[in-house]
């Protein structure tokens, strides 16, 4: 037995079993990442939903609610729909993790990923805007700072939003790696 040829057949072997170790990994981080976002996604929009406080400042009422800004709303409808587009995509992935799947479909996951990163980014991008006026005021348009009389308030929003960002980091990473899947898959079938 020729000892060049069982050693060309063993690096071959580990090849094998070091790239479906690769592949169980990123299917895994991927499944992981994506239930993160679910998470993280779900609970911005509860969070900012439930998000309200009643003051009383010199006898007059003042009430908080979320759904009295449009980029609060608009927030809480991003991580709705987001939250549903991940849904879609860990079912695409597992899709994709069977033997007999296109590869070419990795970039309806890549399409998936860019739209949910870009639509919670720039939700969470309106919500912190307002958040910031709220907690800071702006003085040359007058606007005072409310989160000194309404800091329940204000925390539970910025809970929501610091939630939603995370969600966007998570979704950046999952971009990342589903061009990064696409790119590879590209090359081999070009071979």
């Amino acid at each position: 037995m020729d000892p060049e040829i069982t050693k060309q057949q063993e690096t071959n072997v580990f090849h094998i079993i070091g790239s479906q170790n690769s592949k169980r990994f990123f299917y895994f981080a991927q499944l992981a990442l994506r239930i993160v976002v679910i998470a993280l996604s779900v609970a911005g929009a509860i969070i900012m939903v439930t998000s309200q406080q009643t003051v009383s400042i010199f006898g007059i009422a003042m009430k908080a609610r979320y759904s009295y800004s449009s980029s609060f709303r608009f927030n809480v409808v991003a991580d709705s729909i987001v939250s549903g587009l991940v849904v879609l995509s860990v079912i695409l992935v597992i899709s994709l993790n069977h033997p007999k799947s296109n590869p070419n479909n990795y970039f309806y996951l890549l399409l998936l990923d860019l739209v949910s990163v870009l639509l919670l980014l720039s939700g969470s991008s309106a919500a912190m805007a307002i958040g910031y006026v709220g907690r800071f005021g702006q003085s040359q348009t007058g606007w005072i700072p409310i989160c000194d009389h309404l800091a329940r308030f204000c925390d539970k929003i910025m809970m929501s939003i610091v939630s939603s960002f995370v969600a966007v980091i998570c979704l950046l990473v999952l971009t990342i790696m589903s061009a990064h899947k696409l790119k590879s898959h590209t090359y081999i079938h070009a071979i």
